[in-house]
């Protein structure tokens, strides 16, 4: 059965579709993929058009037949606001998972609904992050605007990879830093000393994206 949509996924979303029968001059799909309820009420979620109709299900498991070994972690020691925009992000370029370091709560008003689509994990600290690299072959690229960073409009990252970002403010844990085997930043040319969590793990995972994806792949 379909969950009940909250506010920001259904409503008056401006890209959603009507019934089926509303829709086409055909009978409707018998594909288990698709969604009867969806199918009979219309799918006002914030989806691609290939996915419109389809249960919750199906659309993870095609996302996950094709995505990136890109990991993305983000510390949350004093409860971020960007964090829903990391996972957002991270599910449009089809990352592998959301780590979350620190407190569990956060707050998800900002991933948009994409959380339901995204694998997510938490971690009690750092420490349980590194060791979570380790196992899966991962390389830890701290995000971090300081001395002896690499430029990352320069940097080769790694293919599989964990993208480490700190929170907003203190940045990356000192802890976090140390134990990455490259710390990365970014250009920036203005007054401010520090770009927007959220955006600088969007800038960084297209940089990923724009060195190892398939991009005919993309929508």
């Amino acid at each position: 059965m379909t969950e009940e949509p909250g506010p920001t996924e259904w409503g008056e979303h401006p890209h959603g579709v009507g019934p089926w029968a509303e829709e086409h001059d055909e009978p409707a799909p018998t594909d288990p993929r698709y969604d009867s309820e969806l199918l009979e009420h219309g799918d006002r979620r914030n989806v691609v058009d290939a996915y419109r109709y389809w249960t919750r299900e199906a659309i993870v498991e095609d996302i996950d037949s094709r995505r990136h070994s890109l990991h993305v972690a983000i510390e949350n020691f004093g409860h971020d606001a960007n964090i829903g925009t990391v996972v957002r992000t991270a599910n449009a370029f089809a990352a592998a998972e959301v780590h979350i370091v620190g407190r569990r709560r956060w707050n998800r008003r900002g991933a948009m609904v994409t959380d339901r689509y995204q694998h997510i994990r938490h971690h009690d600290d750092v420490a349980a992050l590194l060791s979570f690299a380790r196992d899966n072959g991962l390389t830890v690229v701290a995000v971090d605007n300081t001395p002896g960073s690499v430029p990352i409009e320069t940097a080769e990252l790694p293919r599989n990879c964990l993208l480490l970002f700190g929170q907003e403010g203190p940045g990356v844990t000192e802890d976090a830093r140390a134990a990455a085997t490259m710390t990365v930043s970014i250009a920036q040319f203005g007054s401010t000393r520090s770009i927007n969590a959220g955006v600088a793990a969007g800038i960084a995972m297209h940089a990923w994206i724009r060195q190892h994806a398939d991009l005919s792949r993309s929508w």
